[in-house]
């Protein structure tokens, strides 16, 4: 494992330093939500003294990269497949694997590129699996990364309206609304190095089986940029606006989320809906899991997350469960990226011990599980 986190840890009280204050005036919802969401610190691609971005998607992923092959004394060159899932590339085309891999240099190799939320780095995650397991790799490289911080400076945000910070404090899912999503998100890269065989001289993590379950046949659009949502809950594009003073006056460029949609099925579609199904398929007692790795986007989700997983007959222990969004934040695809990076660099893995990871994604609603086993 690897990873990249650009310049210096930025804690709750420098938000705005680094963002910007909207219309030169603190935010109320920023302690409101950043309560309710317990991250402390994270880490923006941005210079806090000049406010210009200091790093590219593709750039700091490559750095993460570069990462995960020193921890074996690797070369770049012995990389065969690279696979990179983002919902922040640098740009439309080409495509955000090429990109990186023209930062990364090396020799020529297959590529691909994921795209979603939360689930592009799992995805490419699975496609890079699937390739070693069936022989086609014997070196594959996948990656999470977001860089979402140039979203989330003040320039593209309009005050938030005094009714709806009033409602926050009553009701602490609506902090997944636009306006409050600055506090919520933040940058940086994972990677993932994947072998046939296990590391030789230090511990490695066996992947068992990666599961993933979409909703989108039945669940709406919940996050979503680069289109605006109708009345009748359809998504309007950016094309298909008359024109681009349209698009940036209508901010269709805005990370937003539908805070209802959002708490009504979350847990309930990617937990409750589909997770019996895989301790059906997989034989998945929850006695046997050692350590759990939730990517979840806030503390609130936490308790909603435990309380789901006792109703449907899969306990885990508090001391089971792993996380540290509070120290790194909301990296989206890169979230389980860092967390496997940080334990398995830890003290607390033992030989034989299996983990469970659940990564859910909003934004049309599906999860990814994987199961790994410590060699």
């Amino acid at each position: 494992m690897g990873k990249f986190l650009p310049n210096a840890a930025v804690d709750n009280d420098a938000i705005e330093t680094v963002l910007g204050m909207v219309n030169g005036r603190p935010s109320r919802a920023r302690r409101i939500t950043l309560r309710n969401n317990g991250i402390v610190s994270r880490h923006y691609a941005i210079d806090p003294a000049t406010g210009q971005q200091t790093h590219t998607n593709a750039g700091m992923t490559a750095e993460a990269i570069r990462n995960a092959l020193g921890h074996q004394n690797e070369a770049v060159e012995t990389v065969d497949l690279l696979c990179c899932g983002t919902s922040t590339a640098d740009q439309l085309k080409p495509g955000h694997a090429s990109m990186v891999h023209g930062e990364l240099g090396g020799r020529p190799l297959e590529l691909v590129s994921t795209a979603g939320v939360c689930g592009a780095g799992m995805s490419a995650m699975k496609y890079a699996y699937l390739s070693v397991l069936a022989g086609l790799s014997q070196c594959a490289v996948s990656t999470g990364s977001e860089l979402v911080s140039n979203f989330m400076r003040a320039k593209s945000f309009a005050s938030e309206p005094e009714a709806k910070v009033d409602a926050l404090k009553k009701h602490p899912e609506l902090a997944f609304d636009k306006d409050f999503l600055r506090w919520m998100l933040s940058d940086g890269a994972g990677a993932a190095v994947l072998r046939p065989a296990p590391n030789k001289n230090q511990r490695a993590l066996r992947i068992d089986w990666i599961e993933h379950s979409s909703f989108a046949n039945e669940a709406p659009v919940c996050m979503y940029s680069g289109a605006q949502k109708a009345p009748d809950g359809h998504l309007i594009g950016w094309r298909e606006a008359s024109n681009l003073n349209q698009v940036m006056s209508d901010d269709f460029f805005a990370i937003k989320q539908d805070v209802k949609v959002l708490d009504k099925l979350i847990v309930a579609l990617t937990v409750e809906r589909a997770l019996p199904a895989i301790m059906a398929k997989q034989r998945l007692k929850s006695q046997n899991i050692d350590w759990f790795l939730p990517h979840y986007s806030s503390h609130y989700f936490r308790g909603k997350l435990a309380q789901a997983l006792v109703r449907i007959g899969f306990p885990l222990d508090e001391h089971k469960w792993f996380s540290n969004l509070s120290n790194v934040g909301n990296v989206g695809a890169g979230s389980i990226y860092l967390m496997l990076e940080e334990i398995l660099y830890s003290e607390k893995l033992e030989k034989g011990q299996r983990l469970l990871c659940f990564v859910p994604e909003s934004a049309r609603f599906s999860v990814h599980y994987m199961h790994l086993t410590v060699v």
